[in-house]
């Protein structure tokens, strides 16, 4: 047992007792505090998640745990970590900077494995690299069969990692439900010891169609948590790491306002409306933002030319070498609608098979990026070769390329079915394309229809008519230079940023602490 850890199990520590009662016990006047108590005195913030920008990214998640930590990291108030994988990976250019701090081992039921502890420092947040080859040293992030337990072990390694590294979070801050079982441990197998008695664990839903389920049967076998505790993962016939980390939280949350409210309804809700109802009374709903610096026309290095909200001329040129680059034919006057998606059905693509080669009738150009079903893959492959010079469909995924139809495209076309935030609205109107979208999740949030002086255009029902009209009426104001000038200014100024994001985290995170 360490110092620290004896001294903690025979009497609470000064300062961790209230100032109130210190105060009270003072027979001489409280001393000015020393540099030593004031970084003591720092709120310690722990994000434990399955991936994290920009060492490596499968979507959202990591733009959230990239940003979100640096954007909490700028106040000297928050000491900020990140735990995740060492994946295989991970950015061979950030690698090489890893500091190895030494290896634990991490008890997982019968298995006792390796875990090795990297560490790197960026922008005044620490990140914890949890190494162990047999589990990690494979391409992606997930897919495998044994995710379960790939998982489970990250999540074990990050309680033994947080006694390795002499760091006991104030808050651990768990996303999805690969790291769902962090808060399992911590409230079933951790509690018991007086160094992790006082963390609070917060839970954020990222998306509620994946909830980590799996039989019953292997409860202690391959997740190490005892029977006794069935009662909190148990639901619908089997363990759900979702549902046991909502019930061993002392809040969770989502990533838009209006999502929280939806995952109450079955029919967002995959199946697990009645937790969250139940549990409703410590859910939050937070909208993510974007990195306004990451994300800014004015420099980023991969537009044909750079351009700002103040100094549009560079955006025209962006138009012209996108439309000569896919071989449309190069029309300033012609708007391009684009979508870069996933195409996979609560993308709202079964909308767009069915509308769109009525919009195409006029004067516009139709450009897609993305994988995902392949019906949905040969649908729009098909559709850019029955609409030479009008339709550009590319299937694949292309960071630089996105770069190239965000500063390019005039309208950006995202119709979910479901949207728990989005981020791809946010970056478009960043770039000044201004955003078409059905109002669900933060889509609703983030995008404000024009009528009502917003920043975008937006319909309501899931109904591919609805969005004819919205499109329709996009290509109507694009006609009107001064109008959609007005309207383009709105969307790049619009404030996504994490500044007022993480102004909300703060609040739930002080919260926890009262």
């Amino acid at each position: 047992m360490s110092e620290r850890t004896a001294k903690r199990g025979k009497k609470a520590r000064a300062d961790d007792l209230p100032a109130a009662e210190i105060a009270g016990k003072a027979e001489t006047p409280v001393a000015e505090p020393t540099p030593e108590i004031l970084v003591e005195a720092k709120k310690k913030i722990l994000f434990v998640a399955s991936e994290a920008a920009p060492f490596i990214s499968t979507g959202g998640l990591a733009e959230v745990i990239g940003s979100l930590s640096k954007a909490l990291a700028r106040s000297d108030q928050y000491d900020v970590r990140v735990m995740i994988p060492l994946y295989q990976d991970i950015k061979k250019e950030y690698r090489k900077d890893f500091k190895f701090l030494g290896n634990t081992y991490v008890t997982l039921s019968w298995r006792n494995q390796y875990c090795g502890i990297f560490e790197y420092k960026q922008d005044n947040v620490t990140y914890y690299f949890l190494d162990n080859e047999y589990y990690f040293k494979r391409p992606g992030c997930y897919g495998y069969y044994d995710d379960g337990e790939r998982f489970a072990f990250f999540c074990r390694g990050v309680m033994e990692t947080m006694n390795f590294i002499g760091f006991y979070p104030d808050v651990m801050h768990c996303h999805d439900w690969q790291a769902a079982l962090a808060a399992l441990y911590l409230k079933t197998i951790y509690c018991f010891r007086p160094e992790y008695q006082f963390i609070r664990a917060c839970f954020t839903i990222h998306n509620i169609e994946y909830q980590g389920k799996y039989s019953l049967d292997i409860l202690e076998d391959l997740f190490g948590i005892s029977y006794h505790f069935q009662y909190l993962v148990e639901y619908d016939r089997c363990i759900n790491l979702m549902k046991g980390a909502i019930e061993c939280c002392e809040c969770f949350s989502t990533v838009s306002p209006t999502y929280a409210q939806e995952i109450k309804d079955p029919y967002y809700s995959h199946g697990l409306d009645p937790i969250i109802r139940r549990n409703e009374f410590k859910l939050r709903g937070i909208l993510n933002g974007i990195d306004p610096d990451y994300y800014d026309p004015a420099t980023d290095i991969s537009l044909f030319q750079n351009y700002s909200a103040d100094d549009m001329a560079g955006k025209a040129v962006c138009k012209e070498e996108l439309q000569r680059m896919l071989n449309l034919p190069v029309k300033p006057q012609t708007p391009v609608i684009a979508m870069i998606t996933r195409l996979v059905t609560h993308k709202g693509l079964d909308l767009v098979k069915e509308v769109i080669e009525q919009a195409l009738r006029q004067d516009m150009q139709f450009v897609l990026l993305g994988t995902g079903d392949s019906s949905y893959e040969v649908y729009f492959a098909d559709l850019a070769r029955r609409y030479p010079g009008k339709v550009v469909s590319i299937i694949s995924f292309n960071s630089d390329l996105s770069r190239k139809i965000y500063s390019g495209a005039d309208l950006f076309l995202m119709p979910s079915k479901s949207e728990p935030c989005g981020l791809s609205q946010m970056i478009a109107s960043r770039y000044g394309t201004v955003a078409i979208v059905r109002e669900t999740g933060g889509l609703r949030d983030s995008i404000t229809p024009f009528g009502a002086g917003g920043n975008g255009f937006t319909f309501r029902d899931y109904n591919a008519y609805d969005m004819l009209y919205v499109i329709n009426e996009a290509i109507g104001v694009y006609h009107s230079p001064e109008i959609w000038k007005n309207l383009v200014h709105r969307a790049m100024t619009t404030d996504f940023s994490w500044a007022s994001s993480a102004h909300y985290y703060e609040e739930m995170y002080l919260g926890l602490l009262k």
